[in-house]
């Protein structure tokens, strides 16, 4: 029986074939990493445009039913325009901060 004889030029395509498929592949996957991430991105821009309307509108039903409740006191209506107001303030000085934040460290790490 006799072994398998390559000559130079046959081995160095099927190198170069398997450069080439390895090149292709590190291609491939950096390509896929890019769309996962934009699609990450899209879905926590979705998930929290979801969350910001069903909490102005469950924050606007409350206040509606207290201010068209005709027996509510001065005091439930002050509480119904305060108490969300304090809440939405709270979570918009957050949320900026931490965004604020994020950017720079995000840049520091790219350099």
């Amino acid at each position: 029986m006799t072994g398998i004889e390559l000559s130079p030029p046959l081995m160095l395509a099927g190198l170069v074939a398997v450069l080439l498929l390895w090149v292709a592949w590190r291609l491939s996957v950096r390509r896929a990493r890019k769309a996962a991430e934009a699609t990450r991105r899209g879905g926590r821009l979705l998930s929290l445009t979801g969350r910001v309307l069903v909490g102005a509108a469950l924050i606007s039903g409350v206040q509606w039913l207290a201010l068209a409740h005709p027996n509510a006191s001065g005091w439930a209506k002050l509480a119904a325009l305060m108490v969300p107001a304090l809440f939405a303030s709270w979570v918009l000085v957050r949320a900026l901060t931490v965004v604020s934040n994020e950017d720079q460290l995000r840049g520091r790490r790219r350099r």
